[in-house]
Order: structure tokens, then sequence, then C-alpha cells
């Protein structure tokens, strides 16, 4: 190349800053495998589905998206993360769907200086005393949808409820969610285990409590199993379930058929709200994948559109992290949800909704959204969080 075309290319590099920048890393660290496989891979599907509508970008910024399965396991978690942020030097990190996932191997992401967005699990700890300026939850707090269900249980007029979850840190934080805002007795809280595969001994203890409904928290595979068998025990006919989000998404209502009619369901977004984005997201997810998303679907994919406005708005300068904290703070992203910020503690403030299970396309189970549950809604452990700055 002659001297002239060296001086063009170099003039070129330096007005183009696009053409020269090396794509930005983010390390997705999510469960694809096992009976909560789906959960992850709707994350995954919905986030590359963003990466994939601007050709490579996000934010007209180039990035890699680097994915592994944890397989629910802590510890391979904790290798993962280590490979993203000191081998490949991934300066975001997202993915992880169980919370006591994250309670192992989130730690890891912010003691290597990177910056962690959760699309899924919002463990009660790092919404409050273990907040960090590195940490956004981008799907709820733990707590929220089971808040949003105790309210709900209370405006339904049910006096006594048994309540149900695994005994890990979502599972204490569900139940702890829905007491918060229940106003009635809780004649039964049980715990059950994540590998959990007959609840009939469960089953039991509910009957012989007598509760006027069951609130019960038990997400993916888990969740198929315990409506199929709260159905196949005759407690469906006599005893209204009430679910949060986790609990019924759409993989679970197809999977269990009519055994999720009649339940009582809230959550904070919906494949029926009518925002412009919400309907193109929908449309182009379902066109792609051949299915319909699922509520992770819709946190993963907020997550990357979220990712886009900080990136674009810093032009991409993502070690410049005081700047870039500050760009994904602001939230200025068009959210599928709607009404979306984020509270001091970099958690969402948002709405929740009552749900109906109706009948849909070839007689599916499909979810219909009613009224507000609760309006711009945050968690309670913000008072505890001590954020720099």
């Amino acid at each position: 190349m002659n001297k002239l075309g060296m001086t063009t290319l170099a003039a070129l590099l330096a007005t183009s800053p696009a053409l020269a920048q090396a794509p930005v890393r983010i390390g997705m660290v999510t469960t694809l495998s096992g009976p909560g496989g789906y959960l992850g891979e709707d994350v995954r599907d919905a986030f590359l589905l963003a990466i994939e509508q601007e050709g490579g970008k996000l934010g007209g910024v180039p990035v890699r998206l680097m994915v592994e399965d944890d397989g629910l396991k802590p510890g391979t978690a904790k290798q993962i993360v280590d490979k993203f942020v000191r081998t490949e030097k991934a300066k975001l990190v997202t993915g992880i769907i169980f919370s006591n996932v994250a309670v192992a191997a989130v730690p890891d992401v912010l003691e290597a200086g990177a910056i962690y967005l959760s699309p899924n699990a919002g463990p009660s700890n790092f919404a409050g005393r273990d907040c960090h300026e590195n940490y956004f939850a981008t799907a709820w707090q733990n707590d929220n949808p089971a808040e949003a269900s105790g309210q709900q249980a209370t405006v339904l007029g049910f006096k006594k409820v048994a309540i149900l979850a695994p005994n890990y840190q979502a599972g204490k934080d569900v139940l702890a969610g829905f007491k918060r805002l229940y106003k009635g007795e809780v004649v039964a809280e049980l715990y059950t285990r994540l590998d959990q595969t007959d609840f009939s001994a469960e089953m039991a203890q509910i009957r012989a409590a007598k509760p006027d409904a069951v609130f019960q928290f038990h997400p993916g595979g888990l969740g198929i199993t315990f409506i199929k068998q709260y159905a196949q025990s005759g407690l469906r006919q006599s005893i209204p379930m009430i679910v949060s989000a986790p609990s019924l998404d759409q993989r679970i209502a197809d999977a269990v058929g009519d055994a999720a009619m009649g339940a009582r369901l809230t959550a904070h977004w919906n494949v029926d709200f009518d925002n412009a984005q919400n309907r193109a997201f929908v449309a182009a997810f379902r066109e792609k994948y051949q299915r319909l998303p699922t509520y992770y679907a819709a946190h993963g994919y907020d997550t990357a559109v979220l990712i886009a406005s900080a990136l674009k708005a810093t032009g991409g300068r993502i070690d410049d992290q005081a700047a870039f904290r500050a760009a994904l703070r602001k939230a200025e992203f068009p959210s599928l949800r709607g009404n979306f910020k984020f509270g001091s503690n970099q958690h969402p403030i948002q709405d929740w909704y009552a749900l109906s299970v109706v009948k849909g396309e070839g007689d599916r189970p499909a979810f219909k959204t009613g009224g507000k549950i609760l309006l711009h809604h945050a968690d309670v452990y913000a008072a505890e969080c001590r954020m720099p700055g």
C-alpha cells in the first residue's frame, strides 16, 4: 500500500471508531440443561435476537456474546465466570437463572471489576446489605412476584393459605415476600427440594391444613410436576392455586394443559402487553423460534436492550465504568414491560398485574392481562443498601 493509501486508511479509522472497535465481550453463564434448562434457553435466545436485529451490534457497537451452561451447579458457574472475566476479559456478565448459583458466582464477577446484570435471579442480599455499584437486577427482586401474589390473595378474600417453595435462597425470599403483603393466616409453610419429583406428602399436608387457597413457587420443571400432581390429587377442584410469574409461564402451561386452568396468576409482563416494543418483540421471537416467549425471554431481551442503551450513550467506552453505570441507571430504553426504572439499589421499580388463564390458540392455556395489583412497586431491601456515591 502506498503512502497515500496508508494515510487514507488511518484517517478512516480515526474518524470511524466503529470500524476499528473490537467487539465488547459479554459473558452469559446460564442454565441450559435439566428441568430448568428452558429458562436459560429463553434468556439466551431473546438476547441473541436483540443482537441479530442490530446486525451483530447493541447500541451500534459490535458485541460478542459468549454462552455457557452452568448445569444449575454453583461450582460450575464459578469456573465459567472465572474464564469469562479473567481469560476472556469480559467486562459485562449476565444470564444466571437460579439464586443459589448467583450467590456463589456473582461475587467473583464483582471482585474482578466487571459489571453483572441479572436477567432472573434476584437474591435479597444483593438488593440490600450486599448491594454493589456494579450489580444491576433487570428482572425483579425475588420477593416481588410473591408480594404481588400476597396482595392478590388478600384482595380475593382468602382468609387461610398454605404456602410452598423449594428450600433455597429464592424459595425463602419468595415466601417472605408473600407473607409481607398477605393479610390472612398462613396455615402451612412447607419447603420442598430443588430435585423433588414426588409431592404426595405435601398434597396430604395441604389437604389436612384445609386452606382457602394454596400459593406455590416451583419454577421450570418443578412447576410442571407440582401442577400436574396437584390436579391429579383432586385438590385443584376444591382449593384454588395462587402463583406468581416464575411458577406458571407459557412453557409450564403448555406442558400441564387444563391443569393450569383456574390458577390465579400475577406477573409484571405478558405477551399481550399493548406497546409497540412488545408487539414487535413477540412477533419477532415467535417467527424466529416458533414458540411464544416466556417471562425469561422478556428479561433477556430487556437486558440486551438496556445494555444497548448504555453502549450507545457511551460510544462503547465500557472501560469508563462510571459513565457506563450512569447510563445503565438511567434505563433510557423501551422496556417490554412499559413502566420500568431502577431504584436506588439498582433493582426494578415496576407494575404488577393480575393475569387469568384462558383457552388460547388450539385450546392451549393462554394468559390474559387484567388489572394492576401493585403500581410502581419496589423491593423493601433498598433501605439496607449503601451504594457508593
